[in-house]
């Protein structure tokens, strides 16, 4: 029988180093592309062909995409000091990052996918997007997402403060 091949989202957070983890803890020896999804910036870009400033974009561009391979590598280490056999693996695409994980879970042919929660609510939550729900909704593949130690404290105080205030 062949390993479980997980594709773990990995942004280098400390909500993600704590979601591999618990992904450790729960699927020791498995299989894992660590995948950091970035922004490209030519969807940002593209209104200004011709314009001088692009040449600088391009740049930045370039720059951003060295330090998404270091976040990239960096998880993958982390999950091999894990117990993954994991590789490393960067998205650079126009969609969102939920998309990007999407596509790149039918790409490695995952069993799961994994992703952290950083725990945003309300507005921030609105504002921001969640990768994590937005991911649940659009996979064809399972999908576990993994609350942070700090995120499952706070939810935790959450809850608790609730029920003593409806008492």
């Amino acid at each position: 029988m062949s390993a479980l091949q997980l594709l773990i989202a990995y942004d280098g957070s400390p909500d993600a180093q704590s979601a591999l983890r618990t992904a450790a803890t729960m699927f020791p020896g498995a299989s894992a592309v660590v995948l950091y999804a970035r922004q490209a910036l030519e969807g940002f870009a593209a209104h200004l062909e011709g314009h001088p400033a692009l040449e600088e974009l391009a740049g930045l561009d370039a720059a951003t995409l060295d330090v998404s391979e270091r976040i990239a590598d960096e998880g993958a280490q982390l999950a091999r000091g894990l117990g993954f056999d994991a590789e490393p693996r960067v998205s650079s695409t126009m969609s969102t990052a939920s998309e990007a994980i999407v596509d790149t879970a039918e790409e490695v042919d995952a069993d799961l996918i994994m992703v952290g929660s950083r725990g945003r609510r309300g507005f921030k939550a609105t504002l921001l997007g969640s990768t994590s729900a937005s991911v649940l909704h659009h996979a064809t593949r399972p999908t576990l997402v993994i609350p942070s130690d700090s995120v499952a404290s706070a939810r935790r105080a959450g809850r608790t403060e609730m029920t003593h205030h409806s008492v």
